[in-house]
């Protein structure tokens, strides 16, 4: 629901950072294996109670995930690279509820299961429509810095680093912020869903 908002005011940011870091053995590609590197020691850190340092490793991440984009979209977007950033976005946004789960099992493990059975369905209803408006050259003018067709929704990026970051900040309340995202992750489902449904039935009537 924000990233469309979001973008286009932290973009300016984000290029002239890496207007800097453009530099010969600096790539894209190398950006985003970094930040993922970076962002699987949120894991460890969380499954041992250590909520400032995976919060550390999230923020970072991020900020990793945005420059790799940034610096992509100054040297020309590649297929492989968008693959390698949205494969490894997916994991990532993965292992911070399995975290929580593990930092507590018995007071988290089922609220995380709802949180990734609800990402389950915000990703395949994302990544299927991406899929299939390729196909049909569909535009996406609300993410046209994007590598491939982003569908919005209620939870998106912006959203879920948001409840990453207040999970870290508050973690005793990790249960009722995931059953309340989780929740409000099926409402968006639902709507990619009919949305994506109805626009490709439109093309074939």
């Amino acid at each position: 629901m924000l990233d469309r908002h979001l973008h286009p005011r932290v973009k300016p940011a984000l290029n002239r950072l890496v207007s800097v870091m453009d530099k010969p053995g600096i790539t894209p590609d190398g950006l985003t294996l970094t930040g993922f590197a970076i962002g699987v020691l949120a894991l460890p850190f969380l499954a041992l109670g250590w909520y400032p340092a995976a919060l550390a490793a999230i923020v970072l991440n991020r900020l990793l995930d945005g420059l790799d984009g940034a610096l992509a979209r100054r040297r020309g977007l590649t297929d492989a690279g968008g693959f390698l950033d949205i494969a490894l976005d997916f994991l990532f946004y993965a292992l911070v509820p399995f975290g929580f789960a593990l930092a507590a099992p018995a007071e988290n493990a089922l609220a995380a299961a709802w949180l990734l059975f609800a990402f389950i369905g915000t990703g395949s209803s994302f990544l299927a429509f991406a899929a299939l408006a390729a196909k049909h050259d569909i535009d996406n003018p609300g993410y046209a810095h994007k590598s491939f067709y982003y569908i919005g929704g209620l939870t998106e990026g912006t959203e879920t680093i948001a409840l990453f970051v207040l999970c870290c900040l508050f973690p005793a309340h990790f249960t009722l912020f995931a059953w309340v995202f989780g929740a409000l992750c099926w409402l968006t489902t639902t709507t990619r869903v009919w949305s994506g449904y109805v626009t490709l039935k439109s093309l074939n009537p």
